[in-house]
């Protein structure tokens, strides 16, 4: 039987052990404006609950998702995220003997928690996930970075990035309608731009990525499994992708594009192959692939690692492979900056 679920109540700080990771996961949305949003927005909104029924029929026919048990507007939706980290909770609870601190930048009951000492005090690997519409305004105030900064002065840390996609970012309305072909889902509309939260503090923190598109990856001809990833190994100096050979399939992924082609502490460990039979202006200008997983070694001052994947590689509402369990061990073992070569001055 499982421990009963609390609800509304103050975070338990978490006691340093050496060698076992504490992990924090941090959804940067504000709850009240995503949910809010009006269902008769056309873009740039979440699903609605019944949206989402109504399109995966039957998979939410049964009576937990019924209405006398479950949000049926967008906070349903906001809530089926929540609930599809928990098999990732529980693995990296497992390996860290850590329970894994969830918070939100402005919660459901319209408490606002920014990024600071109370969140970063008992965090080792702080999780960015930044699933807020670039409408809302998120950004990283000037506090929040300089305890981001600060924090990240400890040599245990790791700050994991995870910007969304950009999808239909032109007021070109073809280019949005090739985009939402390309994708293929129909809950996501021809706009949907994510992550002014997680741009601020690439901006701040000097991360030379941007994430854009919204794209479709590859499977194995003939099957439904998805195409492996193609990844540089050797630089993996963390170990992020032992025993891994694919994340997560979902149908409208980021590209972490390079702002800086010169940037000499940038070490691209993954790409994804690209679906080749939907056409997408990426892919017309010849890319095959789009970057997924990177690493930042310290540099100067910052002596903790900084890694960019996406959010929906730690959740299970898009399906889940054991490799992607192993992404999941990985993160939660992951190497002590101390002990991890790769350190630039």
């Amino acid at each position: 039987m499982s421990t009963a679920r609390t609800y509304n109540q103050d975070h338990i700080p978490r006691k340093y052990v050496r060698g076992k990771r504490r992990v924090t996961i941090y959804w940067t949305w504000s709850y009240p404006w995503e949910a809010g949003r009006d269902p008769a927005a056309m873009d740039n909104r979440f699903s609605t609950m019944t949206e989402v029924r109504t399109v995966a029929w039957p998979v939410y026919e049964t009576p937990e998702w019924g209405a006398d048990r479950f949000q049926q507007g967008i906070a349903g939706t906001l809530e089926l995220f929540h609930r599809s980290t928990l098999s990732f909770q529980q693995i990296v609870g497992e390996v860290t003997g850590n329970p894994v601190a969830v918070f939100q930048r402005v919660d459901q009951a319209g408490f606002m928690l920014p990024l600071d000492e109370r969140i970063l005090a008992d965090a080792d690997t702080l999780m960015v996930f930044s699933l807020d519409h670039l409408l809302s305004g998120q950004e990283a105030s000037p506090e929040e970075i300089a305890a981001l900064n600060e924090w990240l002065k400890r040599e245990d840390t790791c700050l994991l990035l995870a910007p969304h996609h950009d999808v239909g970012f032109t007021e070109d309305l073809k280019q949005r309608q090739v985009e939402y072909e390309h994708h293929g889902d129909r809950l996501v509309p021809r706009q949907q731009r994510f992550s002014q939260y997680a741009r601020s503090l690439m901006k701040a923190l000097d991360v030379p990525v941007i994430n854009q598109w919204g794209l479709r990856p590859a499977v194995v001809p003939g099957t439904r499994n998805f195409a492996p990833l193609t990844t540089n190994r050797d630089l993996d100096q963390l170990g992020l992708l032992n025993n891994v050979t694919t994340f997560n399939f979902h149908a409208h992924l980021p590209h972490y594009a390079l702002t800086d082609a010169n940037a000499d502490n940038v070490h691209l460990l993954a790409r994804q192959p690209i679906d080749p039979d939907r056409p997408h202006p990426f892919t017309a200008a010849g890319n095959k692939e789009f970057n997924c997983l990177i690493w930042l070694p310290p540099k100067g001052r910052r002596a903790g690692q900084i890694v960019l994947a996406d959010s929906t590689n730690f959740t299970t509402l898009f399906g889940g492979t054991d490799s992607l369990a192993n992404f999941w061990k990985n993160i939660g073992a992951m190497k002590l900056a101390s002990s991890a070569a790769g350190r630039h001055q």
